[in-house]
This record gives structure tokens, C-alpha cells and sequence, in this order.
């Protein structure tokens, strides 16, 4: 029998949440539960391309191309639309918290006149140059080979330690340096100049400028990518996290997309709440999230829960299973699914049980190939959940 979900929750994958929704429809929500008491923001919204951007899923014949999000507002519309986002990240935000937008050459100087209006120009931080080799060689004009981070803080109470986002000086010789080792055994450098000795120690930090050079764009085969075309790297978002939060603090996406911002915010041990409207990236951020909480450097006493919002989905959708049992455990094996009378392998299928509108995921297979085994859980009336490519999702009870 089907039954219908508005919530999934699993015991690991956070400390966070997800919410599939447009993020100007997420925001009264948020301010009803949040207002005042998040640290910490990154808006990476559409640049306003005119562009339709869409992704592969699957291989072979099974490969289909979906749509994530259309990017062609007009510019009266994206401001507008922009102007109401930003409006209620101020209000979400604590006394100590600061907001990036990052955007790229067509939209991020007059993205900067409606942050100077909301948050003030006397709480304007930064504009962050993020320079990158990757991408198309123009003829017609210089290569355009970086994006701008806006950086704002609420109010002059502000969190920002760039110490927590410093790199040591290593062993390089710089300027015709002189090498030494003093007193204690630390390894510097020291050059007179005008009168004057400057010294530096070797593991001394260095800090990044407002031109970031150093973090670059991730390539065809990076093991992080995850085939949604504007992700950004995880090396970008620590550092924007580490130096704008600490530990515990609440971070907030509202663009989610490929879900680097709620993966190094779980890295670096802080709360996330992330908002997208497209299923393609609440699949990636649960297959992600669950991913990161099986590495070996994350495992603590502390729990640390992912739960998933979205609407109700009545999409048609049968399936084929088969219960059987295995070394003395229930399984079930899922055979086949059928999303609008069409055979659809699924992107992601869990067993669990339901509580109310909640589905509690105990089982996951983020990656299914059909056939799939997955073990029932014990006590609970077992209910199997599927998502299919376009991120259409059905639950079933199995009795």
C-alpha cells in the first residue's frame, strides 16, 4: 500500500536539514522558526545567464537529462526577487552574523547597491575576487576568469577570525632572506631593510587577501564533483564557514545545488540548514551527506541527524518487489520501478518505517542497481521509499 511522506529523517548525515522549495518560499518558514539566530549565510543563486542548465543522470540507455533550474528572469524580475531574498537573510541573520552572495560579472554590482540598502554600507566587509584558470579562452574580449563574493556583516558585533583561515609560511625563502633557528628552536627568516630587521617564523600563518587565487575551480574528474554544472569546491566553503562561524553555529544555503555548502559545514562540525528547489539536489545532498558521515573522521558519541522536508508527491508509481529472508533477517528485493507508467531505475531506494508523515530511514542504497537487496527493519511495519531520476518519490508499506 502506498502512504504519503512530508518529512524523511535519518539518524546521521547532519547536523542539519533540507528543504526542497524555492528559497523565497523556504524563507517564511525559516523566519517563523530561525529569525535572529543564524550565524552565518552563502546565497550562490542563478548569475542570471539567460541559460536553461540541466544534468546527465544514469548511463546508457537509461541515461536521461534533467532539468535543475531555468536561469532567465529578467533583470526588473531578478532584482526584485533578489531584493526579497536578501531582505530575509537580514532578518534570519544574529548580531554577529554575516551573509556572501556570490555572483559573477552581470549581476554582482548592482547585487551590491541592494546590499548596501538592507544591511547598510557602513557593514560592507568585502568583495572577494575568486580568480580561477578554468574555463573558455575570449577573443573578442579579456577571458573572464572569476566570480565576485559579496561579503556583509549585520552589525559591527561581527564574527570574523581570518586566523581560522591562515596557511603557515613554510620553509620558502623569500626576498633574499636569511635563514636561522632562535632560541627555542623555531625556524625564520629576517631581512634589514631601511634601517629595520623584519622577521618571519616559518610556521607563522599567512592570510588570504580579498583575491582568492588559491582555491581553484574543480576539474572533469575531481572526485568531489558530483555532475551538477555550477558546483562550487568544498576548499571555497570551509574557508567562508571557518572564518565567518565556529563550531555549532547555524549556517544557511538557500541555493543548495550541488550541497558543498552543507558538506564542509558538516566537516567543520557546524549546523546546516540548506534550500533548493530541485529534487536532482536534495538527491545529492542526501547521497552526499550520508557519505561523509561513513568516514572514520567524523564518527563522535554526539548524533548528528539529517532530516529532509518536501511536499506531498502523488506521481504515479508502481513497483515490483519480493520478500524474502536471508541469513535469518527479512529482506526485500526491489525488482523494478515504474514512474508514470514508464520503467524508471531509481537514484536512491531506503527501507524504514513511517511515524505520522515522517518517513525514518534505517536502510539506504544511494546508488541502487536494479535488482536490489535492502534489509527490513525489525518491529515496525517495514516501508520502502524510492526516488526516481526526476526526483519523483513514493513510499510503500510491505506486509
Amino acid at each position: 500500500m502506498r502512504v504519503y511522506c512530508t518529512e524523511e529523517f535519518h539518524a546521521a548525515g547532519g547536523d542539519g536539514s533540507f528543504i526542497l522549495a524555492k528559497a523565497e518560499d523556504a524563507l517564511s518558514t525559516l523566519l517563523a522558526r530561525y529569525e535572529g539566530n543564524v550565524r552565518m549565510i552563502y546565497l550562490d543563486p542563478p548569475f542570471r545567464t539567460g541559460e536553461s542548465f540541466k544534468m546527465k543522470i544514469g548511463k546508457g540507455k537509461q541515461a536521461q537529462t534533467v532539468v535543475l533550474y531555468e536561469d532567465k528572469l529578467e533583470e526588473t524580475d531578478y532584482l526584485a526577487w533578489l531584493r526579497r531574498i536578501l531582505e530575509g537573510c537580514h532578518r534570519l541573520l544574529d548580531a554577529r552574523g554575516s551573509i556572501y552572495l556570490h555572483l559573477d560579472y552581470r549581476m554582482s554590482h548592482k547585487a551590491r547597491l541592494l546590499l548596501d540598502e538592507i544591511f547598510g554600507e557602513s557593514n560592507f566587509m568585502n568583495e572577494i575576487i575568486w580568480a580561477y584558470r578554468s574555463g573558455g579562452r575570449a577573443t573578442r574580449c579579456y577571458p573572464r576568469k572569476h566570480d565576485t563574493i559579496l561579503f556583509y556583516r549585520k552589525s559591527k558585533k561581527v564574527l570574523f577570525n581570518i586566523k581560522a583561515v591562515g596557511t603557515p609560511r613554510g620553509q620558502e625563502r623569500r626576498n633574499h632572506m636569511k635563514r636561522f633557528i632562535d632560541e627555542d628552536g623555531r625556524v625564520g627568516f629576517s631581512i634589514r631593510s631601511n634601517g629595520k630587521t623584519y622577521t618571519y617564523y616559518e610556521d607563522s600563518l599567512i592570510y588570504p587577501s580579498d583575491v582568492w587565487s588559491d582555491i581553484e575551480h574543480l576539474q572533469q574528474k575531481d572526485r568531489e564533483r558530483t555532475g551538477f554544472l555550477t558546483q562550487k569546491p568544498e576548499a571555497l566553503l570551509k574557508r567562508i564557514i571557518a572564518a565567518s562561524s565556529e563550531p555549532g553555529d547555524l549556517v544557511v544555503d538557500l541555493f543548495s545545488g550541488s550541497g558543498t555548502t552543507a558538506a564542509a559545514a558538516t566537516r567543520l562540525k557546524r549546523r546546516f540548514i540548506a534550500v533548493d528547489q530541485s529534487p536532482v539536489a536534495c538527491a545529492l545532498l542526501r547521497r552526499r551527506q550520508l557519505g561523509i558521515t561513513s568516514e572514520p573522521t567524523l564518527t563522535e558519541n554526539a548524533p548528528h541527524p539529517l532530516s529532509i522536508r518536501y511536499p506531498v508527491d502523488q506521481t504515479p508509481c508502481r513497483i515490483t518487489t519480493e520478500l524474502a529472508e536471508k541469513g535469518g533477517k527479512r529482506v526485500v528485493q526491489l525488482k523494478k520501478t515504474h514512474f508514470s507508467g514508464k520503467d524508471s531505475a531509481p537514484i536512491y531506494a531506503a527501507t524504514g518505517f513511517v511515524d505520522g508523515s515522517c518517513f525514518h530511514a534505517v536502510h539506504t542504497n544511494c546508488a541502487p542497481k536494479l535488482p536490489i537487496q535492502l534489509p527490513l527493519p525489525k518491529e515496525q511495519t517495514p516501508v520502502l521509499h524510492v526516488v526516481g531520476v526526476h526526483g519523483e518519490q513514493a513510499f510503500f508499506t510491505l506486509e
